[in-house]
């Protein structure tokens, strides 16, 4: 199979994720081992994994947001007065499973 034209086809269809996930596949000699599903599979997963990531990235740029806080950095110890299981509940989603509305008041800080 011709690698350059079928990169160039995935390229001018606007599949960048496909087209890396396919030059690295053939780079590695992995091709051969792989079943056409398998491959195929592989080469849709790259593609999707690579347009969320587009996607996040535009999102949190849209944002503007002044910090980056993620919620595995929440320092428990530090008396604020965190109780670590709602806070659990709130990052895993269970209250949108559970259909339920989400308040969240009370004073915020921002470290300057």
């Amino acid at each position: 199979m011709l690698t350059h034209p079928t990169l160039g086809q995935l390229y001018a269809l606007g599949l960048h994720g496909m087209a890396k996930a396919f030059a690295d596949i053939e780079a590695d000699g992995e091709a051969a081992r792989l079943r056409h599903a398998e491959s195929l599979a592989l080469l849709l997963e790259r593609e999707a994994s690579l347009r969320r990531d587009k996607r996040l990235s535009k999102r949190l740029q849209y944002a503007k947001l002044c910090q980056q806080a993620c919620v595995e950095d929440i320092d428990y110890r530090t008396p604020r007065g965190l109780d670590r299981s709602p806070l659990t509940m709130l990052v895993e989603g269970r209250w949108i499973d559970n259909h339920a509305n989400l308040l969240i008041c009370g004073p915020s800080e921002f470290a300057s």
